[in-house]
């Protein structure tokens, strides 16, 4: 299910009938509604402080940048951490979203009991093509209110990586900007250096 029906079935959901007060939908009605066939199995959905939230398309461009993520990110950490793609990070009884990367503490079952939730998260990573607003103020503001150590929100347009720490009452106290000549670390792994460049790939056209 895509495009408008998908919005309609949506905007449904959220509004409810018009007679009632708004409903926010839990994490556990979230499930049965997937599993009644509401969402098409390809349907990329979360669910933001009660309302379900029809996510933005994947261009090749943003998967490629998830992927260079995901090897750089495994190659650095190894056993020092679990590093999550897309998966689900259950925050509360309301949310829970698909994080581009997450880094998790390790786990003897790789989180096969429970999806992950705040504690076990070291960093989670957005990368942001067209949504750069939505993932800074929206996706900013619940990873501090949760108090997610480390957020690093990858602006492709922009060729910058904002290193999000420091949450303290619902925003993170400490923001910083790198750019294609920088270097990332992660604060709770500070072995674990990462490019900027190798973030962003090889169309970076400015100069380290």
């Amino acid at each position: 299910m895509t495009g408008p029906l998908l919005k309609r079935k949506l905007a449904a959901l959220n509004q409810g009938n018009g007679h009632t007060l708004r409903r926010r939908f839990t994490v556990e009605e979230f499930y049965r509604m997937a599993a009644a066939g509401i969402f098409g199995e390809d349907d990329r959905v979360e669910l933001v402080a009660g309302d379900v939230v029809d996510m933005m398309p994947v261009s090749a461009r943003h998967a490629a940048c998830v992927k260079r993520l995901n090897y750089l990110l495994n190659r650095g950490v190894g056993e020092q951490a679990i590093v999550g793609v897309q998966d689900p990070l259950r925050l509360d009884e309301h949310t829970e979203v698909l994080p581009d990367v997450m880094l998790l503490r390790p786990r003897a079952d790789f989180y096969a009991q429970v999806h992950p939730g705040p504690a076990d998260v070291l960093l989670v990573v957005e990368v942001a093509e067209t949504s750069l607003a939505y993932d800074r103020e929206v996706k900013g503001r619940l990873y501090a209110r949760h108090r997610i150590p480390e957020y690093w929100l990858v602006d492709l347009e922009g060729e910058r990586v904002l290193v999000h720490r420091r949450p303290k009452e619902g925003r993170y106290t400490e923001v910083r900007t790198l750019g294609p000549g920088d270097v990332l670390t992660v604060e709770a792994l500070p072995d674990v250096r990462v490019p900027v460049r190798a973030i962003l790939g090889s169309d970076v056209t400015r100069d380290a």
